[in-house]
């Protein structure tokens, strides 16, 4: 099992070359759970820094989680080149099974940010999880088709005034899911969350920890 105080920049295995990670636990390195976050689109910026990711992922520590977060294939340090959302699927499998093989207690949950939060419903669909977050997903460019859906708890985020995202196209979607994700509608916040981090970690945190028996640390 790895172990570390705070956080851990390292590699793993990927399936096109080494995939650039953070690993991260709680401050008392006793985890309760743990989660892999998918950074957004990295063709236009995204990458594990990603605010949004960052706050994704504090969310879960402060609840007692490890977290995972890796560059998609060709992002940094990374190896490989962008595969339009079809390597990257295989990446977050990859980094859900070396987080699995690290014999971490308590649940796994997914999370994911825009193109990383279709990537990561896309993975739910296909391997068991425990939970799963999707913050202003992609579904339309990047998990639209899916013959599955996520059979876990999960809350689907974003604004009202999302320039990137359709919200419409997100409602849709929604709608034609049974049972299907909880949806909660930011007023006011657009597609990063500016000014709005905050309210979106405490969100995340209501709901997972109204899912598990987590405790949350400061």
């Amino acid at each position: 099992m790895v172990k570390a105080s705070k956080a851990e920049s390292l590699f793993i295995s990927g399936p096109a070359g080494r995939l650039q990670c953070l690993f991260e636990l709680p401050p008392d390195g006793m985890p309760t759970g743990k989660v892999v976050v998918c950074h957004p689109h990295p063709q236009h910026g995204g990458t594990l820094h990603n605010k949004v990711a960052h706050t994704l992922a504090r969310a879960f520590v402060r609840m007692g989680f490890a977290s995972l977060r890796f560059n998609f294939r060709g992002t940094e340090e990374s190896e490989g080149k962008f595969d339009d959302g079809i390597g990257e699927l295989d990446d977050a499998l990859a980094a859900i099974e070396w987080i699995r093989a690290q014999e971490l207690p308590g649940e796994l949950w997914l999370a994911g940010f825009s193109f990383g939060a279709a990537i990561a419903v896309r993975a739910a669909a296909q391997t068991d999880v425990d939970g799963l977050i999707s913050v202003a997903p992609a579904i339309s460019r990047f998990a639209s088709g899916l013959t599955r859906q996520p059979e876990c708890p999960w809350l689907v985020l974003q604004g009202d005034e999302d320039e990137l995202v359709e919200l419409d196209e997100t409602i849709d979607w929604f709608n034609r899911l049974d049972p299907g994700p909880e949806l909660q509608i930011m007023h006011g916040a657009e597609h990063f969350f500016h000014g709005r981090l905050l309210e979106l970690r405490e969100a995340v945190s209501t709901f997972v920890g109204s899912k598990v028996n987590s405790i949350e640390r400061a």
